[in-house]
């Protein structure tokens, strides 16, 4: 299909919003991958300090992860170290090592829908709740015939601020 007539079929029309319903408010996660997490542990705990938070395991992600926390306040940023279950299984969490990133969004459900209107690809599951508790959703890393905007080869981890972050960050101004 050209890009002309992709462009055409996807261009917002006279019911579909135009002005964006929603802000990212900041880096919520950095999350790298590894055969072995104890390895990345190595250096991001005991040489850069990083603090734990949580351990987390998903079979259906075929996920076996640390959950770090790194920085303060609004500087935080959690940094997610994975290894999978199964080396063999999908989704390869360890493959590439940048994983993903994670976007802090103030309105979750508005950017979705909006994104999706706009041609944005997003991975199976939809919104659920993420390692964190927060709800999250995926913006897939390759495009399709009828989604051409994606991650460009990096997956993107849309998430729920709370609303403590969402107040947080507007008093910043």
């Amino acid at each position: 299909m050209g890009r002309e007539r992709l462009r055409s079929r996807l261009s917002p029309g006279p019911a579909v919003m135009t002005a964006r319903p929603f802000h990212v408010l900041g880096v919520q996660q950095i999350a790298l991958g590894s055969l072995d997490r104890r390895a990345l542990e190595a250096l991001w705990v005991d040489c850069f300090g990083a603090r734990v938070q949580t351990t987390f395991q998903s079979v259906l992600e075929n996920v076996d992860e640390t959950v770090l926390s790194l920085g303060r306040g609004l500087g935080r940023v959690e940094l997610d170290l994975m290894q999978p279950l199964d080396p063999n299984a999908r989704p390869a969490v360890h493959a590439p090592a940048l994983h993903h990133v994670g976007l802090w969004l103030d309105d979750l459900r508005a950017a979705v829908l909006w994104l999706v209107l706009h041609g944005v690809r997003f991975t199976r599951g939809g919104i659920r709740r993420g390692a964190s508790g927060h709800d999250v959703c995926f913006v897939h890393p390759k495009p399709s015939d009828y989604f051409p905007v994606c991650g460009q080869g990096v997956l993107i981890e849309l998430v729920q601020a709370p609303a403590e972050l969402v107040r947080q960050y507007w008093a910043a101004g």
